[in-house]
């Protein structure tokens, strides 16, 4: 990218609840410029029909066309759909593609997984990023310091809530607002999709890994967030552990080690990963809280996007939780 200039993006799949997330960071970018927004089933709307927050941010309307006068396209479609996108549209060797949904997380040549805190340089030279789960991100970062030092040598037991936008837009039995409110439900208990890519993860810092990781998942009846509560065998001390994780992500800018146990709020409308450790007897507990639409999607790919670029990977980022 030429000094000064502009990254130029394109959005495929602009009005659902990541598609929304990507065109909010984005439109607040020093260095990217949205080219268009494409959406079959709004063509011709505005952005801010579909996302009334939009109002007199953007008068951009959804195209129902792509321009091949981008930079970078990020395909927000659901899960199988990118797949079929780009077998249908034929995108440029020189556009940088990075793909929301998990058709490329695993086993494809042509995608880098882009987790930054587990493989920063290789996304730098990335044509194409397969951008990580929400569940997986929060779950990976609790892990990886201690798979980098070989120390996951026994079962890892998961437990985390998530909120009813981590199950998309399109309107279900489970996150209809009269079910979801008052209401906690499990699902996808030890068999939830984005175990494969956290054991591959894993199995990149820990070639020996070979336990299960016990992960039991919960719908939470609030909109946004992940706490995911991770414990495992350690002989750490609770010192060690914590100058291990600080040691680890020192040089990552969205990573924070608490003294205090967090809550969601903490990490809403940011690109943030809070981590708390505690130590019971023979057990390491890590607490790891997200915001499922940043640093869980839209966030990240944008963090993605900065260093395939040669930015500052906080570049456009920088952002507020809610607090209350």
């Amino acid at each position: 990218m030429k000094k000064n200039s502009s990254i130029k993006v394109g959005i495929a799949g602009g009005a659902g609840y990541t598609g929304g997330e990507l065109i909010r960071i984005l439109l607040n970018h020093p260095k990217a410029e949205i080219i268009f927004v494409h959406s079959k089933s709004n063509a011709g709307n505005l952005l801010s029909d579909a996302h009334t927050d939009l109002l007199g941010e953007t008068e951009m309307k959804f195209s129902s066309s792509l321009s091949k006068d981008i930079d970078v396209l990020f395909l927000c479609l659901g899960h199988g759909e990118s797949v079929k996108f780009l077998s249908a549209n034929k995108i440029s060797d020189k556009i940088k593609v990075i793909d929301l949904s998990q058709d490329f997380r695993l086993n494809s040549k042509d995608f880098v997984y882009g987790l930054p805190e587990l493989q920063r340089e290789k996304i730098k030279t990335a044509n194409n990023i397969a951008n990580p789960g929400c569940f997986a991100t929060a779950i990976q970062l609790a892990l990886l310091p201690l798979a980098d030092k070989k120390l996951l040598n026994d079962e890892v037991h998961v437990s985390a809530v998530t909120g009813s936008t981590g199950a998309g837009q399109s309107l279900s039995a489970t996150n209809h607002f009269t079910w979801r409110n008052n209401n906690i439900s499990i699902y996808k208990a030890f068999t939830h999709q984005h175990l494969g890519e956290i054991t591959h993860s894993i199995k990149q810092l820990q070639k020996i890994f070979s336990s299960d990781i016990n992960f039991i998942p919960y719908r939470g009846n609030f909109a946004r967030g992940i706490l995911a509560s991770v414990y495992v065998n350690s002989k750490l001390s609770i010192y060690e552990a914590k100058k291990l994780y600080k040691d680890f992500y020192k040089a990552h800018p969205f990573v924070f080690i608490s003294e205090k146990n967090p809550d969601v709020k903490q990490v809403v409308n940011t690109n943030k990963c809070i981590l708390y450790l505690e130590k019971y007897g023979d057990k390491l507990f890590i607490q790891s809280v997200i915001d499922n639409l940043t640093k869980g999607a839209s966030g990240q790919a944008v963090q993605n996007m900065n260093l395939i670029f040669g930015l500052d990977e906080t570049t456009g980022l920088k952002l507020k939780p809610s607090a209350f």
